[in-house]
């Protein structure tokens, strides 16, 4: 009886210990998630770059608009949650792109809004066109230290909601075909450094600090019905390993969109987007990871909606591969 009790409690202890490093774990993730939050994730990248690359401003040939809710890590609390929306049109030359972006997104305690506008300038090539865009705007940061629970409550260190609004930029440039799609950016050029003894932020250009997104697509015709678009995105950056998103996706009769994807070291995902009719389109996402994590997650939800419409009468606004 005491062997059996003896084993009942370590197999407890081992269950705890097993916890307290996977928890351990997600808190690292969390950190380090908290330290680039402005270099958000998404799963459905590859049907609205805006928040990647500006140079996509544009891209579609008539405005665009698509607006984005991802549900990360269901299941554990305090674990991101992001809505975005985008905007961007050619203007009537074709040879300018201008775009707005906006993104909401809370992890734990945290809470950041940022709002960019982009300016891309596009140069008419044989069969599509040539982008170099920069963004600009604004990030406001939020802490909501009153949320937290702590054994002292009189701590004054969680008695208050720091906030604070710094500027950032970006560059990007992108090539574009019916068919094809190749893209370089710095989302983020500005490393907003922020002291902790006088709350105040430091904004400079540090080139280490860059995160560069390396993308690419292409769109083969199968049949009259079918048609394979593979995609890859690279994210590198100065100190940490490079991450890489690969997907294939088919397109069915030129309305369902029906894919995967898979990114290093961390998770699979299956996508579904439908092209609803010639201007609206709807998408979703899952993600399982590969991480420890998935013990306490039932996984990622990411959901899009997009609309595209032209102010010219006599354009037909057509589906667009990306």
């Amino acid at each position: 009886m005491s062997n059996l009790m003896i084993t009942g409690t370590m197999n407890k202890l081992n269950a705890i210990v097993r916890k307290v490093i996977i928890m351990m774990t997600f808190v690292l993730m969390m950190c380090a998630q908290a330290r680039a939050q402005f270099e958000p994730q998404f799963t459905q990248y590859m049907f609205n770059e805006m928040f990647i690359n500006p140079a996509y401003a544009g891209s579609r040939d008539h405005m665009a608009m698509t607006a984005l809710y991802r549900n990360q890590w269901v299941g554990i609390e305090g674990s991101p949650k992001t809505q975005t929306f985008s905007a961007h049109t050619p203007l009537r030359n074709e040879k300018i792109g201008l775009g707005l972006s906006i993104l909401h997104e809370e992890i734990g305690v945290t809470q950041d809004f940022s709002a960019f506008g982009t300016y891309a300038y596009r140069i008419p090539m044989q069969k599509g066109f040539f982008s170099m865009a920069l963004s600009g705007g604004i990030i406001h940061h939020q802490e909501q230290l009153l949320e937290l629970k702590t054994q002292d409550q009189g701590d004054q260190s969680f008695m208050g909601t720091p906030r604070l609004t710094v500027p950032n930029m970006g560059f990007g440039t992108f090539l574009s075909t019916r068919n094809y799609y190749v893209g370089l950016s710095i989302p983020r050029m500005l490393q907003n450094k922020v002291d902790a003894a006088t709350g105040k932020a430091e904004n400079k250009i540090n080139v280490p600090y860059w995160h560069y997104y390396l993308m690419g697509g292409y769109v083969f015709t199968l049949n009259e019905s079918v048609k394979l678009k593979p995609t890859c995105m690279v994210k590198a950056v100065s100190g940490a390993p490079v991450v890489a998103d690969f997907g294939a996706h088919v397109l069915l009769s030129e309305v369902l969109w029906l894919g995967g994807s898979y990114r290093t070291s961390d998770s699979w995902a299956a996508i579904l987007q439908i092209q609803m009719n010639k201007q609206m389109r709807l998408g979703y996402s899952y993600d399982y990871t590969l991480t420890e994590l998935n013990q306490f997650t039932s996984g990622t939800h990411e959901i899009t909606l997009g609309f595209d419409f032209s102010f010219d009468k006599n354009k037909v606004v057509t589906p667009r591969y990306f």
